[in-house]
C-alpha cells in the first residue's frame, strides 16, 4: 500500500471517531435551571433580556451556589472540631497549617456568600443584570462566568485602572 493510501484510509477512520465523539458530546444532556438550558438562556432575544425566566434561572444558580458554600462551612466547622493533638511537633505543625488554609478558603467562600446574597436581593428589586454604574446591560455570558457581577466588563476595567493608579 503506498504511503497516499495509507493517509487516506487514516483519515477515513479517523472521520468516524471524531463525529462519535461530537455525538457524545452533543448526546449529554445539557443541565436545566427553571426550565432553560444555558444555550436556550444565550440565544434568547436581547427584548427577553432579565425577563421572568432569566431571572428565575439565576436564582436557581445562586442558590445552589449559596447551599453548596453552605455545606462546605459545615463540614469545615466539623472537621476543625475533630482535631487532636499530635506528639509529633512537625506533624502538629502540618495539621495547623491544612488548618490556615481550608480557613483561608472559608473566608474567601463567606465573602462570595455575601456577594450571592447581594445579587438575590438584586433580582428581587429588578435590578440584576444591569451595571451599578452606567446602568447597561451586563450580559449573559458575563453573568453566566459570574453571577454575582455587579459591573459590565468595561465599568469593571475602568474600576480596575482607577483602583491601580489611586489605590483603594
Amino acid at each position: 500500500m503506498s504511503r497516499e493510501a495509507v493517509k487516506k484510509s487514516a483519515a477515513k477512520a479517523a472521520k468516524p471517531a471524531a463525529a462519535e465523539a461530537v455525538r457524545a458530546v452533543e448526546a449529554k444532556p445539557e443541565k436545566k435551571h427553571a426550565g432553560l438550558t444555558e444555550t436556550e438562556l444565550k440565544r434568547a432575544p436581547a427584548s427577553q433580556y432579565m425577563g421572568p425566566e432569566q431571572l428565575a434561572y439565576f436564582r436557581e444558580i445562586l442558590v445552589e451556589m449559596q447551599n453548596e458554600l453552605l455545606e462546605n462551612a459545615d463540614n469545615t466547622s466539623e472537621h476543625l472540631r475533630e482535631h487532636e493533638l499530635e506528639p509529633d511537633p512537625t506533624d502538629q505543625a502540618t495539621i495547623e497549617e491544612e488548618y490556615a488554609l481550608e480557613l483561608r478558603a472559608r473566608d474567601r467562600e463567606r465573602k462570595l456568600l455575601k456577594k450571592i446574597e447581594q445579587a438575590l436581593k438584586r433580582i428581587d428589586d429588578g435590578s440584576y443584570g444591569y451595571c451599578e454604574e452606567t446602568g447597561e446591560a451586563i450580559g449573559i455570558p458575563r453573568l453566566l462566568a459570574r453571577p454575582t457581577a455587579t459591573l459590565t466588563i468595561e465599568a469593571q476595567s475602568r474600576r480596575e485602572l482607577k483602583q491601580k493608579l489611586y489605590g483603594d
